[in-house]
Formats: structure tokens, sequence, C-alpha cells
């Protein structure tokens, strides 16, 4: 990452933060947004797991970080002194920053803040990820833009085909959308993985078609070439994701993003499921009439 000199006029004291005063104050997240081209490849998974997990950056160490962005923590170490702090210990402080007033802006007077826990404050590893999966599903649903979803159903209904492109824990997620939109009599296919068969369904792709790709975190190659591919032959693309700053979701036309915070060894992909099937069920919602004979003919199996 290259580092960018500060201008003489806003010398930054010693200990004080690259993300200004009071009066000029930005937030980490935006500042981050701001300096990504400038990061290397491993800074960049930093970077995006930051922007989107800001309480899991705010609260964990640099080598829990380090492991759940997919690097090493002096990649982690590396990044927050490129980007002016002293040291981790200083970014984390000014994530922290950020989520107390995203989170005290959020709650209205007299309700509990979003983030109020389901379980006692003993909670157990089970209760903790349980609460963590319930309040990713209530942050995606407060976050996904509606505008998005009606304009995903209404590509999704129009399509010729629909590829899904989805590897490694994404293809269950991609078969399993697959499988929803086949109940409805959408002709689909999925890539999920570098097989002949998969790499012959790219060659299909055509200006009729949707590709929609999953991702989290940093995405597959394959991924990224499907959705290159879309765009170079016309056909619609879009995308559904845990990171903001994917490339996936910058060759996407239309975006949905989920969250994936957790406590555990592996990223939540619940609210991936829920927003799957609420997408499903919004395509059948379209036509309900034409489509419940052979949701029913399906159910006598």
């Amino acid at each position: 990452m290259k580092r960018v000199a500060t201008p003489p006029t806003d010398r930054q004291a010693p200990g004080s933060s690259p993300l200004g005063g009071t009066s000029e104050h930005q937030s980490l997240s935006k500042y981050i947004r701001a300096r990504f081209d400038e990061c290397s490849r491993s800074q960049k998974d930093v970077a995006q797991y930051i922007v989107d997990h800001l309480d899991e950056a705010a609260f964990q160490t640099a080598e829990e970080l380090a492991r759940r962005a997919n690097t090493s923590s002096s990649t982690v170490v590396r990044f927050s002194q490129a980007l002016g702090f002293e040291g981790f210990p200083e970014l984390q402080a000014a994530a922290r920053e950020e989520y107390r007033r995203v989170h005290a802006n959020s709650a209205e007077p007299g309700t509990s803040s979003p983030s109020t826990p389901l379980f006692s404050l003993d909670q157990n590893e089970f209760e903790t990820a349980l609460a963590a999966d319930h309040l990713n599903v209530e942050e995606t649903a407060r976050k996904v833009s509606r505008s998005s979803v009606e304009a995903l159903i209404e590509a999704i209904v129009s399509a010729e085909k629909v590829l899904v492109a989805g590897t490694d824990q994404m293809a269950f997620f991609a078969s399993y959308l697959r499988h929803l939109l086949m109940l409805l009599d959408l002709r689909v296919d999925v890539v999920a993985s570098p097989s002949q068969e998969a790499l012959s369904r790219l060659g299909r792709i055509e200006q009729g078609t949707l590709v929609i790709g999953l991702s989290a975190g940093r995405p597959h190659p394959l991924v990224v070439r499907a959705m290159k591919l879309a765009r170079h032959r016309k056909a619609k693309t879009a995308a559904i994701t845990d990171a903001t700053l994917s490339e996936v979701a910058k060759l996407a036309q239309i975006k949905l993003y989920y969250s994936s915070n957790s406590p555990a060894y592996v990223r939540s992909h619940t609210a991936l499921l829920s927003l799957i099937q609420a997408l499903a069920y919004g395509v059948y919602a379209q036509d309900s009439a034409q489509y419940d004979d052979r949701i029913k003919a399906f159910r006598l199996k």
C-alpha cells in the first residue's frame, strides 16, 4: 500500500488519529473505502473485513482478525500503519468509536438497541453463536435495498436463463437457489467448480442470461471469471456477497449484501440462507397462480 504524505497544514501529532479532528471527523469505514485501491491484495482482505464486520474489528485481537480475513497478523499491523495509525490498537480504537456512534444513532428513544443480546451476559458458546446469527439476519434486513431486491427479482423472472456461480462453501447455496427456482420451472444452471462441464456452461452465457455470483470474503477466480464474461457478452449480472468491496460486487449491476459476523471459526451464512429463500419467494409472488399447480404437484411427490 502506498503511503500518502499528510499535508503540512494538517500535520498529525504523535498518537493522533489520521481520521481528523472533531470538526472534520470521518468514519474509519469511509476512510478505508477511500484508500482501498492503494492496498495490496492481502491488505484488501483486511480492508474488506473491517468495513463489513466493524463490530468484530472493534473488539477482536489482531490475530483473530487476521484469521477471519485469511491473512497474517503482521499484515493487519502493516495495514494499520499504512493508514496512518501507530498500530492496530489505534485503528481498533477508531473502529470502536464508529461502532458506538452507529449503534447510538440507530437506537430510538425508549427502545432497545438492535444489538440487545438474546441471552444473559454469561451466555455460553452456543448461545453466543445463535445470538450472532439473530443479529446477522436483522442487520441484513435493515440494510438490504428494496430497489435492488425488486430489480433482481425482475431480472430472474425476465431472464431466458439464470446461471448461478458459487464455489467451495458457496456451492451449496448456489445449488439451493437453483433448486428453489427450478421448482418454479425456471431455467437455471450452476457453476460450482472448474470442471469441463461447468466451463462449458460459462461458454453458453449470452445476452439473455442472468449471471448471479455468490461470494464470501475474497471471491473465487471462477466466479470473477463468470462475472467478467457476462459483462463482456452484455448479460445481466448480480452479486450476493458479504463483502461490499468485493470484486464480484464491483462487476455486478445488481448487488445484495448479507452480514456474516460470527464468533465461531467460520463465517455465518444464516442471513445468506434467509436472503435466498426470501428472494425465491419474491419470484413466486410475481405470479403465484402460475406457480401454484407446479408447487402442489411437487408436494405430492
